[in-house]
């Protein structure tokens, strides 16, 4: 009987790994692409953009979240930043040496961490964090650091990364064209499976970046500009690092509650350029990520649109470094098709080479540095224009030769 059983099984996955590979996959092009590629939309929502390109045997991979801090709770900013850095902590799966044992320990941490976020006496914060830092060296007994890490190396990863920006969150990976099985098994377990380790050691990276951003009069500048052209939208409320009031009080439980929102195949693209056979590619991603669930509710924070600007609004923001001017215009959304009205426009003044201000500004020295850029975000975007003035040169002279 049991030979039996072990016969009927082996018979049962052979059946499932015969009508995988006769199951026929439905994709669309984009009329005049040149590269001809191939946008894929599993059962589940999942999309996927296939590019082939022949020049070496390895693969570009991106997979993009349609959220970012855009999407963070209000009293939580910094949350999808954070997500993005524990996304790299393992799973049920890999990083940890006995995931039954370290459960109770996070969910501990995590329980107390919501009261810890509430305390306000300096006094009864100390005794609460103590008691955090204590479990969480317990947990970290079963930690096993930088397993994704070593994963990805083992099969030949370069370029590990990730990025969060205002309306989505991006992982990259650059692959060899004969390891697709492996990197799709392990983000497939990655992107289900999350597990939050290290929660207060990774805390304080982030904090550390969040220092960093404090000396940077770039940083300060853009979210200076950021709250003029949008009062009352996210994009000028909070910023994708977060504030260090909620850096100090972060929430275990938010991320969990964002990451099982946002984090779903029909909100997720999967973007693969390089050498490989795109129906036998689709065919690996279906078998690993297509028993994701998607989310029959899926929804985004809506705000009132925004009013229009009626006249310039100047701000000063003092710092260390060399003055400079920075002129921006709100646009529309990246959708719309002022984008690619901007987009050309931007080149056009500046290109590194043959723009207008390289040509008028830079290369005959009239200014240290003038360049054009658009920015487009979901809801809205923002058109800027960037200039340093040369020794003995003033910011109100700059502004003036690059709008004149």
């Amino acid at each position: 009987m049991r030979h039996l059983r072990i016969l009927l099984c082996a018979f049962a996955a052979v059946l499932a790994m015969s009508a995988q590979a006769q199951k026929s996959y439905h994709y669309s092009t984009v009329e005049g692409d040149p590269m001809h590629a191939r946008i894929y939309t599993l059962d589940n929502g999942l999309k996927v953009y296939m590019s082939v390109n022949k020049e070496t045997p390895r693969l570009q991979t991106y997979i993009a979240v349609k959220t970012g801090s855009r999407n963070d709770p209000p009293e939580t900013t910094g949350l999808a930043h954070y997500l993005e850095h524990l996304m790299f902590k393992g799973t049920t799966h890999f990083g940890s040496s006995n995931v039954a044992a370290e459960a109770p320990l996070l969910d501990s941490i995590e329980c107390r961490f919501e009261r810890y976020r509430h305390i306000t006496d300096p006094v009864m914060r100390k005794k609460a964090y103590h008691e955090i830092d204590s479990i969480s060296q317990l947990a970290a007994k079963y930690n096993i650091p930088n397993e994704y890490d070593k994963l990805m190396t083992s099969i030949g990863s370069q370029g590990s990364n990730a990025y969060t920006s205002e309306d989505v969150t991006c992982y990259v990976e650059d692959i060899p064209a004969n390891e697709i099985d492996s990197w799709a098994k392990v983000q497939a377990d990655r992107f289900k499976n999350m597990v939050i380790r290290g929660f207060h050691t990774e805390l304080e990276a982030v904090y550390e970046e969040y220092n960093i951003g404090l000396g940077s009069d770039g940083e300060k500048e853009m979210q200076a500009m950021n709250k003029k052209l949008f009062p009352g939208h996210p994009y000028g409320t909070q910023s994708t690092i977060g504030t260090q009031e909620h850096l100090k009080n972060p929430s275990i439980t938010n991320i969990k509650n964002y990451f099982h929102r946002y984090y779903v195949p029909n909100n997720v693209a999967i973007c693969l350029a390089g050498d490989f056979d795109p129906d036998k590619t689709i065919a690996i991603i279906d078998k690993y990520f297509g028993d994701w669930k998607k989310s029959d509710s899926l929804s985004y924070p809506q705000y009132a649109p925004l009013k229009k600007l009626m006249a310039p609004v100047d701000t000063t923001v003092v710092g260390l470094e060399a003055p400079n001017v920075f002129m921006a215009w709100r646009t529309d959304a990246a959708a719309s098709a002022q984008q690619d009205t901007l987009s050309v426009i931007s080149y056009l003044l500046s290109n590194g080479k043959a723009g207008l201000f390289d040509l008028d500004l830079n290369n005959p020295m009239k200014v240290m540095g003038a360049s054009a850029q658009l920015s487009p975000n979901h809801d809205y975007g923002m058109f800027y224009l960037y200039g340093m003035p040369k020794e003995g040169q003033d910011t109100k002279e700059v502004r003036s030769l690059m709008l004149g």
